[in-house]
């Protein structure tokens, strides 16, 4: 029913969603040290795998400027998102950083020359209006914050176009292994001079985040080596139809006819994404048979 690429980026959606749930289960850790712990586990991971299959932790040389472009933009993205969500209400951090697809839709035309046709962007509209309204934006907020969220999205768009860039040429631990080579260092620094010792339950919660990235990091990268950028972008505003299942029954959080309407708008974006681009590639596949034939 689904290809390989969205059935990957589904998954990816429920890993991220399901770390978020064990990051507001720990709000008294300090986000820089949340980050650290994520990254840790990550690297392990990914260490430990890619030893076990004898492949280059570090990738090949001729990608390896690609790969640093990849974890530093992906690293620069989360620490922005996360100071902004310090400083603006949760709700309009989360609007603004649902802009990443965009970003990477735009960015994808110029970096891997994947072309996006005119209704794929009102599908992505339709998807991104289904945002605010599920969300709401705040009127009253400090645009500073504001402009540092929408930079945290256009990073978090680079990095995923990276990531279609390096295609498979490399292997999707590899990727992912520079993310926490490069974030570990930067909020490792910082944690050193603003340690909160984890009690309890912490330190599985903390672990489990760790795990959960990297299942997500994992399989958004095999969605973004497999498919096109433009068909599993907006992929990503699933997370939020997650989100809001998560909180009804972990949480008990009700929703408004509001904030089901604003879901169904986020599904019918994703789903005529989809399906327009799965008509266009049998189009193309019919043409091409059609060609072979003529020949």
């Amino acid at each position: 029913m689904f290809s390989k690429g969205v059935r990957y980026m589904l998954l990816s959606t429920l890993f991220f969603s399901l770390m978020n749930v064990c990051v507001k289960a720990v709000p008294h850790i300090p986000a820089a040290e949340v980050i650290l712990f994520r990254s840790v586990v990550s690297l392990i991971m990914s260490f430990v795998v890619l030893r076990r299959a004898h492949l280059s932790v570090l990738g090949s040389k001729r990608n390896r400027w690609w790969l640093v472009a990849r974890g530093a933009t992906g690293a620069t993205a989360l620490l922005l998102f996360f100071n902004t969500l310090q400083h603006i209400p949760l709700a309009t951090a989360a609007t603004v950083q649902y802009i990443s697809p965009i970003f990477t839709a735009i960015l994808g035309i110029f970096l891997v020359k994947e072309h996006v046709k005119p209704w794929q962007w009102v599908f992505f509209l339709i998807s991104f209006a289904g945002i605010i309204v599920i969300n709401g934006i705040e009127t009253e907020i400090d645009t500073f914050y504001l402009w540092l969220g929408v930079l945290s999205s256009l990073f978090s768009g680079l990095a995923y176009t990276i990531i279609r860039k390096l295609n498979t040429k490399e292997h999707p631990l590899v990727i992912i292994f520079y993310f926490p080579l490069v974030t570990i260092p930067i909020v490792g620094t910082y944690t050193m001079f603003n340690w909160v010792r984890p009690e309890g339950w912490d330190w599985a919660l903390l672990l489990l985040v760790g795990v959960l990235t990297q299942l997500g990091q994992y399989y958004m990268t095999m969605s973004y080596q497999a498919e096109e950028i433009s068909k599993v972008a907006n992929l990503n505003y699933i997370g939020i139809i997650y989100a809001l299942v998560l909180g009804y029954f972990l949480f008990g959080e009700e929703f408004s006819l509001l904030t089901y309407s604003g879901m169904a708008l986020v599904l019918l974006g994703v789903f005529l994404n989809m399906r327009f681009k799965s008509r266009q590639l049998k189009r193309q596949a019919m043409q091409g048979a059609q060609a072979s034939e003529a020949v």
